[in-house]
């Protein structure tokens, strides 16, 4: 009997840590009914600041945490949290550090503007998964990511040498859920340059020029192998990019938590990127 397909899931918010939105209710919800079809689950997500880490039981993993990671020259301690979710019998990893995530806000301050380091805290996010990963020696055939927070990781799994030549990933693919989101947002103009790594060469983040969501999003799609509308409409830019990208697609499909249809929908999905024969 053969061994059941992992899915790792890289999401940006799951509730209830988080409130109510369509991405952080699939990344509660889809994890737990793909669990319930038989296939090995992963979730992680960033450890932001308004999450009540008492309410909600998080606690340091202490095995996992203690690497740094390397942005803009600095480096900053990586440190893995986990929760459990009982009624789904699931556990959550969450990505921290007091720099990029110890906030009241999420995405933007007070006044409703951009944190200015978001590039950043999404390179950490990226780069903080992978290497858990690698920790865990948990072995993905799927990664699916959701959630622009999520977007740099395609590019790091598939161009920098350290994952893509690990055993862990070396035979994974990536889904990429993409959503009506953040588009019009800039990022700071020097992404590109925080973004480079061994293996990543100027010219492989053109599409990221300017620095914005919806270019963040075209350049996921370029080093993913798979892709699921997660919005019934997309920015007509990231909309083109998925449909002269020739990729597996899977067309919009309506979330309901009282309805796992979406559910079937996307491990039919993956089990079609497994076989290589998704249309």
């Amino acid at each position: 009997m053969s061994e059941p397909k992992r899915v790792l899931f890289v999401n940006s918010e799951i509730l209830p840590y988080l409130p109510e939105t369509t991405i952080s209710t699939v990344g509660r919800y889809l994890p737990q009914g793909i669990q319930e079809s038989g296939k090995e689950i992963r979730s992680f997500m960033p450890r932001f600041g308004c999450i009540n880490e008492r309410r909600n039981q998080l606690h340091e993993v202490i095995r996992l945490s203690g690497m740094n990671i390397v942005v803009n020259d600095i480096d900053r301690p990586l440190i893995i949290k986990v929760a459990s979710i009982s009624a789904a019998r699931m556990q959550v990893y969450f990505i921290d550090n007091d720099d990029y995530f110890h906030r009241k806000f999420v995405y933007t301050d007070a006044e409703g503007n951009f944190f200015e380091d978001n590039d950043e805290r999404a390179i950490f996010f990226a780069r903080g998964v992978l290497e858990t990963v690698k920790k865990l020696r948990w072995k993905p055939d799927i990664i699916h990511c959701s959630g622009w927070m999520s977007h740099i990781l395609p590019i790091y799994l598939k161009k920098i040498k350290e994952y893509k030549e690990d055993p862990i990933f070396a035979n994974t693919k990536l889904v990429l859920s993409l959503y009506d989101e953040v588009s019009d947002v800039t990022f700071s103009d020097n992404m590109c340059e925080k973004i480079l790594l061994p293996g990543i060469k100027a010219k492989d983040l053109n599409t990221l020029n300017p620095a914005n969501g919806t270019n963040l999003a075209k350049l996921a799609i370029e080093y993913a192998d798979g892709i699921i509308y997660g919005s019934k409409e997309l920015y007509k830019e990231v909309d083109d990019a998925i449909k002269s990208s020739k990729l597996p697609t899977l067309p919009f499909v309506e979330i309901s938590t009282s309805d796992n249809t979406y559910v079937k929908e996307y491990n039919q999905f993956y089990d079609k990127i497994l076989e290589g024969n998704a249309i």
